[in-house]
């Protein structure tokens, strides 16, 4: 039987080695629930043998009571700051290659100097000291020569090594790694996703966040807060058999000792290979999984960085050079509303004029009344504004430092109560962000988007009738509501770009078919928020006729199976509006026939059943398999709640896959359910 220490230490030795691959190298060798078991494995013999436990064992990167103060750590070396190139276009490169050969005093015949080129990360830098190749200290910069000892906090950063790994090069007795700790935007996001479900406040930018999470005293808060960190440099060294003649040598030997080193770094020469750098980093910078805001040229030899030296305290052998800002402070001078292809109310910054991103911006989204109010932002605030690449410009948050007595704080219903582009009332949902005009057939803003989903094969399906024809009859002022498309004729049809005869009288005969529709399929049809096909049925099957439906109360929606709160009030707000009455009135008077489809309410093997639809199945589309289970007496249903008896999954199923796990709901594939239609479905679900 293998020694119960030598056991402690092979699960040591793989659980690094698997952390490692997964947090380092992106590049995961075992299952999840493999290292879980091995983990709980580990704790386990060092709760029973104490005297077992190490500092560089996983168990530890987490854990210890909250200190009550950080302390102050003098560097060994000096963590000096470095020289910025604000000149953001290529001469900034050309600058610095020309400063470095007057001092070394290379004339132009010279050969071009060999330089190290990397990124410059948007995260708190970080001194990491390792003895014997364990990590006993984490500091941050502070002023340079003092800094904070966090290392209960860095520890539990996964891509850190507690101990250096033991290889071709020799781990040094002493050796401090300068790098940056950052967090990454799609951690970022979830985050503030997270945030935002506990109905907390968000957070500002990753860097921020970050060096927040590391600067605080709970190491609980800290591991809470999904943080990665690159190695760039090095401080103090003692006793290290290894001498690099460069800095991009050395980059390697960190590569070699288990420390993560950033892959966007290059050997570049002279002037010419500089600005190539620069170039190709900001043609990726927006695509990058993390902020930076420049990227850094060091002279590669050590020995010209020594014989180059520093001026006032700052290195002549490295320069930091910037791309435009991405963020910048300016005054947010009024709201206003724009009105979206889905009736979605966007309020919309007007600030003062700007230069952020390589542009000036005097307008920003503040995407919903929801944000505004989880942010806090407030007409007349200084306010962080952040454009990156292509992306729509937005008001990340608030300096309320800098908050003025008489900011006033918004609230859009109550600017707007009725829609800017149509007149139609706007609502905004209890449990919802966004506020939304209800004048969903009518509003010109909505009107391609209603005019489109109205003639899609679930609805109306008018064959013939796809994106480029709307937008030629919506742009041309030929078609304004779904009832003006059944006023076409072949003369205005043909008329458009790209329409011959034979296209326009295929289109009429389509049009012509849809004026016999089933009563599910029209009102689906009409684009109501919240009622999809499924509740569009049992509304048919409930109601009979429109005209029931238009004129029902809430007290009779909420009798429908399914329809709760949310999508009563979203329906009675529809009909609400006369411009949406007028609609349907109109087409009613052009033709319409609505036809009560027989649907199988009860008789066949999955009688009684609810089934939710998610991902891509194997052979059937959605639209098959749902029309397979009503067949056979079965429900199909657009969200999973503790009704559903069974959710059938595809490929790339999504959240709601999730949602049945947590609430114990079975779960099918295709041929699962084929099976239970053949067997005939019996027994509880779960």
């Amino acid at each position: 039987m293998q020694p119960i220490s030598e056991r402690a230490a092979w699960l040591r030795a793989e659980l690094t080695r698997y952390a490692e691959a997964y947090y380092t190298l992106d590049a995961p060798i075992v299952p999840d629930a493999e290292y879980d078991r091995l983990f709980r494995e580990l704790q386990g013999i060092e709760s029973e043998h104490p005297e077992l436990l190490t500092l560089d064992s996983p168990t530890q990167r987490v854990g210890g009571a909250p200190l009550k103060s950080l302390t102050p750590v003098r560097h060994k070396v000096p963590m000096l700051s470095i020289q910025t190139e604000t000149d953001t276009t290529e001469g900034g490169a050309i600058a610095f290659d020309a400063r470095v050969r007057r001092k070394l005093e290379l004339f132009a015949e010279a050969p071009a100097i060999e330089y190290a080129a990397e990124l410059k990360f948007d995260g708190l830098a970080i001194n990491l000291r390792y003895e014997q190749g364990l990590l006993v200290q984490a500091a941050t910069r502070g002023d340079g020569e003092v800094g904070e000892d966090v290392t209960h906090n860095v520890r539990t950063i996964r891509n850190i090594p507690l101990r250096l790994r033991v290889g071709d090069i020799p781990v040094p007795a002493v050796i401090e790694i300068r790098g940056e700790i950052y967090m990454r935007r799609d951690e970022f996001d979830k985050l503030n996703e997270r945030q935002r479900e506990r109905g907390e406040k968000t957070f500002i930018n990753p860097r921020n966040t970050a060096a927040g999470a590391i600067r605080q005293l709970d190491p609980t808060m800290a591991a809470a807060r999904p943080m990665t960190f690159f190695a760039y440099g090095i401080g103090e060294v003692v006793g290290w058999g290894f001498a690099p003649a460069s800095h991009a040598g050395l980059l390697d030997a960190m590569v070699a000792l288990g420390l993560p080193v950033s892959e966007d770094r290059c050997v570049a020469k002279g002037a010419e290979g500089l600005v190539e750098f620069h170039k190709q980093i900001a043609a990726k910078r927006d695509s990058l999984p993390f902020d930076i805001d420049g990227v850094v040229y060091k002279v590669n030899s050590l020995a010209l960085q020594r014989e180059l030296g520093f001026r006032n305290r700052e290195p002549n052998w490295a320069v930091a050079h910037k791309y435009p800002a991405q963020e910048e402070l300016t005054e947010l001078l009024d709201i206003e509303v724009q009105v979206g292809r889905t009736g979605a109310i966007t309020p919309v910054a007007r600030l003062k004029p700007v230069f952020v991103g390589g542009v000036t911006v005097t307008n920003a989204t503040l995407h919903n009344q929801g944000e505004i109010d989880r942010k806090d932002v407030r007409i007349g605030d200084w306010v962080i504004v952040r454009r990156a690449g292509d992306v729509i410009p937005e008001v990340v948050g608030p300096v309320l430092e800098r908050r003025k007595p008489d900011a006033v704080r918004y609230d859009l219903i109550a600017q707007f109560p009725t829609c800017p582009i149509c007149g139609s009332h706007v609502v905004r949902g209890e449990d919802e962000a966004v506020a939304r005009c209800t004048g969903g057939l009518f509003c010109p803003a909505q009107r391609k988007q209603a005019l489109l989903h109205f003639a899609q094969r679930r609805a109306m399906d008018i064959e013939g009738l796809g994106d480029k024809l709307v937008e030629q009859l919506v742009d041309g002022g030929i078609v304004k509501t779904p009832a003006d498309i059944y006023k076409l004729g072949l003369l205005a049809l043909s008329g458009l770009e790209r329409m011959a005869e034979k296209s326009a009288m295929n289109l009429l005969q389509a049009i012509e078919h849809s004026k016999t529709a089933p009563l599910q399929r029209f009102i689906f049809a009409l684009g109501i928020r919240n009622v999809g096909e499924a509740t569009a049925k049992d509304l048919a099957r409930r109601f009979g006729n429109i005209h029931a439906l238009m004129d029902a109360d809430l007290e009779a929606l909420l009798a429908v199976n399914d329809v709760g709160p949310i999508v009563a009030q979203s329906i009675v707000d529809f009909f609400a509006e006369p411009h949406n009455r007028e609609v349907v009135e109109q087409l009613l008077a052009a033709g319409l026939t609505l036809v009560q489809e027989t649907i199988n309410t009860g008789a066949g093997v999955l009688a009684g059943k609810t089934f939710v639809l998610t991902g891509t199945l194997p052979t059937m589309s959605r639209d098959e398999a749902g029309a397979l289970i009503e067949e056979h007496g079965g429900k199909v249903s657009g969200s999973v709640s503790k009704k559903t008896s069974y959710v059938v999954a595809g490929s790339d199923a999504g959240s709601k896959l999730d949602k049945a796990r947590d609430l114990g709901v079975a779960v099918l594939d295709e041929e699962g359910l084929q099976q239970l239609i053949a067997t005939g479905a019996s027994g509880d679900a779960r």
